[in-house]
């Protein structure tokens, strides 16, 4: 598998994306720009990584106007014909705002910025990132203002009859309640994938929990599985 992670003006994660793909998981890593207009040499294969950061400052909403970025149709017939996409943090909301994942991600409950640690529990069984996880609950960063996924009744029933619910946020223990909810997000969604299992949205940055120098590699189960399915 080939990853290609993309570069859009004011994203501040792309560089640590690109190390951990590259030197701890040690995969072959293209840097894409988001002026181009196509992905040579890609395969169905292949993933292409929308990485966090505050891709054109945040103006209007997170990820509206990188959703509009000039590689994002290529990346669009990518994901149709199958090829795998993940995006995180800003890049889920890029995601959403380009119709590739539904619902829509909201401001914080707190109204703050929230930066820390915390617990994601495994949910879908069936979704290539998920699928060979060995540890039920994961420690992973998360680091924005803007996380509470958000959808309606029907896309959220959806979403669980289809297995599309990745991860929900927990406590060590894989338990769930208000206050493992760091952003208020419904049903305590930490991320999702599209109904053909190839489209991968997530809050919490997993690219920070992939070298033992940070004291926590639970992030290399993520990439681990999506290299592997």
């Amino acid at each position: 598998m080939k990853f290609g992670v993309v570069i859009f003006p004011g994203s501040n994660c792309d560089r640590d994306m690109i190390d951990a793909l590259r030197n701890d998981m040690q995969q072959e890593v293209v840097e894409l720009w988001h002026k181009d207009s196509s992905l040579p040499n890609f395969s169905k294969e292949d993933c292409v990584v929308l990485p966090g950061g505050f891709s054109y400052g945040d103006y209007l909403r997170c990820g509206a106007i990188a959703s509009q970025s000039p590689i994002m149709q290529a990346i669009k017939e990518h994901a149709n014909n199958g090829g795998k996409v993940l995006g995180v943090c800003n890049g889920f909301q890029i995601l959403c705002e380009s119709g590739l994942l539904p619902g829509a991600l909201l401001m914080n409950d707190t109204q703050k910025f929230e930066c820390k640690n915390v617990f994601l529990k495994k949910q879908s069984s069936t979704a290539p990132i998920t699928k060979t996880i060995k540890d039920a609950v994961l420690q992973i960063p998360i680091a924005h203002g803007e996380g509470r996924y958000q959808a309606d009744d029907a896309i959220i029933a959806q979403l669980k009859a289809n297995d599309q619910i990745l991860f929900t946020y927990c406590d060590a223990d894989g338990s769930v309640s208000n206050v493992t909810n760091p952003n208020g997000t419904i049903d305590y969604i930490a991320g999702i994938c599209n109904a053909g299992k190839n489209v991968f949205g997530m809050m919490p940055h997993p690219e920070r929990a992939t070298n033992a120098i940070l004291g926590n590699i639970d992030g290399t189960q993520i990439f681990e599985s999506l290299i592997l399915n």
